[in-house]
């Protein structure tokens, strides 16, 4: 099989998670008998350093082209005098979702056991902790009317019923391939969004019998999360929730470094990338942790292509890899990025 698909490896630590995981796809089309045909373009601040846009059009039309994409990380703080569009995250990791039309991002929460230790919470909290993060990713306070005048400024948060259902069934799909529970969560008794979005999500509930529903407040969530985390299969909820709710899972995981993400349209289109940032502090040192951007790999492979066994080869490579104690600085090892990312090439091509 040809895998045909967008790398853009961005700024920071990008260019060398990346690295890695282009290491890692490489033994596992050598193992699986697949050809890679890679498109790399640039995004973020290193298009902007290039004279072009966040996004420029070829990276948009390759994109659309290949309907996979595996992406690094964006932004730093030598863009951050930017302002609205031209900034590397609005005008290109944002942009490029929505145009996409990638209006569902997933997220998994599934502690390590050999990682358990690295998490500040006590192992009692962690363990049988196995949860997905359902996302909507293209509406909401993030995609609304901004504006500024001399006595402040303002974000509109507007969804439509139509972004509330599309998301909803998507994760509803999801639950009945799992333990078939799902918990939405909103701020119901103070906003009218998540008014709407409670009476969708009920609404659509109907049509998902077998899945069983609850509601819950996303403050009382921050707060469940940790003190109960393997109470949970899959969690629904709106854009700015999900942003800040999937990162305060990666405490659960022990560090952000090692939580793919997935962010899925219509059909088989996606964008994969690691959930944490671009790290400019340890940029260029070796020091990063590809697990995330390996993980990510994984999904592109069985999202965008229907590759199970080749993900599932990836996943068992990293798991080995952390039982062996290959593990990097941001979870107390010394292991450097590209010497993770070969032990875990040479382990699928064995």
């Amino acid at each position: 099989m040809n895998i045909n698909f967008t790398y853009l490896p961005g700024d920071g630590i990008g260019p060398e998670i990346g690295a890695a995981s282009i290491d890692v796809l490489q033994a596992v089309a050598q193992k699986f008998s697949h050809t890679l045909d890679i498109e790399q373009h640039l995004i973020g601040g290193a298009a902007i350093d290039q004279g072009a846009k966040p996004l420029p059009q070829q990276t948009l039309a390759s994109a659309k082209r290949t309907g996979a994409v595996l992406l690094g990380a964006v932004g730093g703080p030598q863009w951050d005098h930017l302002q609205g569009a031209a900034r590397p995250e609005l005008g290109g990791l944002l942009a490029l979702r929505q145009k996409l039309g990638l209006y569902a991002n997933i997220r998994p929460a599934k502690p390590y056991p050999s990682l358990m230790a690295a998490s500040p919470l006590k192992r009692s909290y962690l363990e049988g902790v196995d949860f997905v993060i359902v996302r909507e990713l293209t509406g909401g306070i993030y995609f609304g009317e901004k504006g500024r005048d001399e006595n402040g400024a303002f974000d509109q948060c507007r969804y439509t019923k139509h972004e509330v259902e599309r998301i909803a069934h998507r994760a509803f799909r999801l639950a009945q391939t799992r333990r078939k529970k799902l918990t939405s969560v909103d701020k119901a008794n103070v906003l009218e969004t998540s008014r709407l979005w409670r009476e969708v999500v009920s609404r659509v509930a109907t049509n998902y019998p077998d899945v069983s529903l609850e509601h819950t407040l996303v403050d009382a969530m921050a707060m469940h999360m940790l003190s109960r985390g393997k109470d949970f299969d899959v969690i629904l909820t709106e854009n700015m929730f999900g942003d800040i709710l999937t990162d305060e899972a990666a405490m659960l995981c022990g560090s952000l470094g090692v939580i793919p993400s997935a962010s899925l349209g219509e059909n088989t289109s996606g964008l994969y990338e690691p959930i944490h940032g671009s790290a400019p502090d340890i940029a260029g040192q070796n020091k990063a942790n590809p697990v995330a951007m390996i993980l990510s790999a994984a999904w592109m492979l069985r999202a965008s292509f229907g590759l199970q066994a080749e993900a599932e080869a990836i996943e068992a490579a990293v798991a080995a890899a952390l039982s062996a104690g290959k593990i990097s600085a941001d979870l107390g090892g010394d292991c450097s990025t590209s010497e993770l990312g070969n032990w875990v090439a040479d382990y699928v091509r064995s």
